[in-house]
């Protein structure tokens, strides 16, 4: 326990001092894109979702997502998924938000990283969840060395290509089982 409140600290503390180092112009003249219009929140299925009756079934044990159409296995994915200390929670929900070009906030330091190569949520998000404050979600990655491992915050990590093919698939309101 002591040994993980000393490394978020020294985290912190090292994130603080790249950002004190800035001129504060620099920090003010930040400014957060706004989205390409995210699909709208969805409590039931969409009537696309509903037509084809999709899926989603993540297996944390295996670290990959299943695509189901009607019950019948059509594809599969490899995932990374939370790492110890931020496990990927367990449950069912249903796809609540899709992004393109997504913005990612450190969940320690707070820090945004704009769309990019250095974004490390990859060109696409897929909203499922959330724990407290942090929303859980499938998204791509900028280093596909470590799809498989269990290196996120809670997300589900994908290949680019991978996450570009599951954003096309789905919808708002598709249901995603997460199993342990």
């Amino acid at each position: 326990m002591v040994l993980c409140m000393g490394t978020g600290i020294l985290l912190i503390a090292s994130q603080w001092q790249q950002i004190s180092a800035l001129p504060r112009t620099a920090l003010s003249k930040i400014q957060v894109p706004s989205f390409v219009k995210p699909e709208p929140m969805a409590k039931k299925p969409s009537p696309k979702v509903a037509a084809k009756r999709l899926k989603l079934v993540v297996d944390l044990s295996d670290r990959r997502v299943y695509v189901y159409e009607k019950d019948l296995k059509k594809v599969s994915y490899p995932v990374a998924i939370g790492q110890p200390g931020w496990e990927t929670p367990i449950g069912t929900s249903s796809v609540s938000q899709k992004y393109q070009d997504p913005v990612w906030q450190h969940p320690i330091t707070g820090e945004k990283v704009l769309p990019g190569k250095r974004n490390p949520l990859g060109k696409w998000w897929i909203g499922f969840g959330s724990v407290g404050s942090l929303l859980i979600g499938f998204h791509g990655t900028n280093d596909e060395r470590l799809v498989g491992q269990p290196v996120s915050h809670g997300c589900l990590r994908m290949r680019n290509s991978d996450i570009g093919k599951l954003y096309k698939q789905i919808s708002t309101g598709t249901p995603v089982t997460v199993k342990p």
